[in-house]
């Protein structure tokens, strides 16, 4: 193994155990997907705060590892070939720590059910949630004009009408829990919570869409994802 010291990031955040994932995030919808699938699959991991308050994201050893300035990123002592992979992008990172694992990502055609969910999520759900928080809750919510409010919150309420029709008569998005659920369910947490969008999206007309919410976040796992990196 080698030693992660020539890795910039390790001088700012260093390791409490080098011989485990380096975890550098912060509890978001993005963020908590990979502490979740920490936890779910039992990796060990170090999880470290990247601060958005000090603007921890656009620091020199932060940016060493993620040049796109966004959490969260990883970075394991045990990558391929023993070498180890600084690796970000959650979806990604989900990917590869399903395969390292064995866990969470089927094989055949499940695999791919599973990936096309995981990509709903990563160029559908996630932009489009984070848009309308934006418009709705955020500093956009000072626009006087209407539309990009309107239009974030027709698409959040158009994609949760096509998860209520997916969860017809199953508990996970792709039938078994996988990597998908971790990928979706904490956007559905984090868009109720910080961006209070029940009324705005007609949450209370879903009835798939909020039971399954409410599985995914009864795990055990997602309970102590939700709580990494402590803040």
């Amino acid at each position: 193994m080698t030693s992660l010291s020539a890795f910039p990031i390790t001088h700012k955040w260093p390791p409490r155990d080098p011989s485990a994932l380096q975890l550098y995030s912060l509890p978001t919808p993005n963020g908590v997907k990979i502490s979740i699938m920490l936890e779910e699959t039992g990796l060990p991991y170090d999880a470290h705060l990247v601060s958005f308050d000090t603007q921890d994201q656009f620091s020199p050893e932060f940016l060493s590892l993620n040049p796109n300035n966004k959490i969260p990123a990883i970075l394991d002592p045990a990558g391929p070939e023993g070498r180890p992979l600084p690796l970000f992008e959650s979806g990604a990172i989900l990917i590869y720590l399903a395969e390292k694992s064995g866990k969470l990502l089927p094989a055949g055609a499940a695999r791919y059910e599973v990936l096309q969910w995981l990509m709903f999520q990563m160029g559908g759900v996630g932009p489009m949630l984070g848009q309308f928080g934006f418009f709705h809750a955020f500093a956009g919510k000072e626009i006087e004009d209407p539309r990009p409010r309107t239009r974030y919150a027709d698409e959040a309420k158009r994609l949760l009408g096509v998860m209520e029709r997916q969860l017809e008569g199953r508990d996970w998005i792709a039938g078994e829990y996988s990597i998908a659920d971790i990928a979706i369910a904490p956007w559905l947490w984090g868009a109720r919570k910080y961006y209070k969008m029940d009324a705005e999206v007609d949450w209370a007309s879903l009835t798939n869409v909020p039971a399954y919410l409410e599985r995914f976040l009864a795990r055990p796992a997602v309970q102590r994802g939700l709580e990494q990196p402590p803040r």
